[in-house]
């Protein structure tokens, strides 16, 4: 991979822009996306055409595909067994025409990015901002989808941020974003952003949104900032089921100290408007009087989620962990619903 963008770089000079400065994530990631693809597996068609409309906020066009493809092929003759080489551009060329078409269709549908003006920024403790947005046009997407955001002091770095509750009257949308150590874009975000300000939004993106309708009761399991996109879930189920009826929901809001339930107040309020919504916080480091004790995979294990539609939000780790949990003690793989955005900062 290394020798791959070098090649890249140097026969194309213009293309680095489009990449950041840190390539180590980068390489890891077209190496894994590389062994994906020459295992031509049709299920990846969909994360494929998720990848082309993706790919429209870094401004690649089809002359970029042709370069990334020569260096590709230089690469693969120095480096692969010759008798793989021509399937691996065939798979490559079959990628990239999923992709082309995905980013042609959204073209005729979105712009490739969308201006953000900053109209709030709340800091909620030491590492902890909740950001109001307001979008140069209307920015479609579904309770519990992410965006993808990009901040004037780190060009070229985009990193996935949900976003919390329902699409507004007034069309501002709202980021919970926690400064990671060592977080290029969540520090920006979190410590150096204000009113004012202006970033940059790629497409909303992401699987696990709300069930219209009527359907079963909920159990929703947040740790840290994860709860934003739930806060979405909740809204959507709360106005979306039959008139008479209503499906029992109950938040785990995890958090590693009381400090850290830094939106617990929200949270109460919600509990007044949906009547139907418990909010059970719940801290790992901690013990606090009136607030449950314990991680949100142990929480999960024990929780009421039989015969409910279970959504996960938090750290790749905690969700990884909390669906085994969830899985050993025998839930239905097709009621957790859940993401994992591998890039989040």
């Amino acid at each position: 991979m290394t020798y791959f963008y070098g090649h890249l770089f140097a026969a194309e000079p213009e293309i680095q822009a489009m990449f950041p400065a840190a390539m180590d994530a980068q390489r890891h990631r077209l190496a894994a996306a590389l062994t994906r693809i020459t295992a031509r597996d049709p299920a990846i068609a969909g994360w494929l055409a998720d990848l082309g409309r993706a790919h429209r906020k870094f401004g690649v066009r089809p002359e970029h595909v042709a370069a990334f493809r020569r260096s590709l092929e230089v690469t693969i003759h120095r480096y692969a067994d010759p008798g793989d080489a021509e399937s691996i551009l065939d798979a490559f060329d079959w990628a990239a025409s999923v992709m082309e078409a995905a980013a042609d269709d959204d073209a005729a549908r979105s712009p490739a990015w969308w201006l953000a003006e900053v109209t709030g920024h709340e800091v909620r403790g030491v590492d902890v901002a909740v950001l109001t947005l307001r979008t140069d046009q209307a920015y479609p997407y579904l309770p519990g989808q992410h965006a993808s955001v990009q901040t004037p002091r780190w060009p070229r770095l985009w990193r996935p941020y949900s976003i919390a509750g329902e699409p507004r009257p007034d069309g501002t949308l709202r980021l919970h974003v926690r400064a990671v150590p060592g977080g290029l874009v969540s520090t920006a975000l979190v410590h150096h952003t204000r009113p004012g300000d202006t970033l940059l939004l790629g497409a909303a993106a992401g699987t696990m949104v709300a069930a219209p309708g009527d359907g079963p009761d909920v159990l929703c399991l947040a740790g840290g900032t994860g709860l934003a996109p739930l806060k979405a879930i909740i809204e959507a189920v709360s106005r979306s089921t039959s008139p008479g009826r209503r499906r029992e929901i109950v938040l785990y809001a995890g958090a590693r100290t009381e400090a850290d339930l830094y939106d617990l107040p929200a949270l109460r309020a919600m509990e007044l408007d949906y009547p139907w919504l418990q909010v059970l916080p719940v801290t790992s480091r901690q013990t606090v009087p009136g607030v449950m004790h314990g991680t949100i995979p142990q929480i999960a294990a024990a929780a009421g989620w039989a015969d409910r539609d279970v959504y996960i939000s938090g750290p790749d780790e905690m969700i990884t962990a909390t669906l085994r949990a969830l899985t050993d003690a025998g839930a239905r793989p097709e009621r957790l619903h859940y993401d994992l955005p591998s890039a989040a900062d």
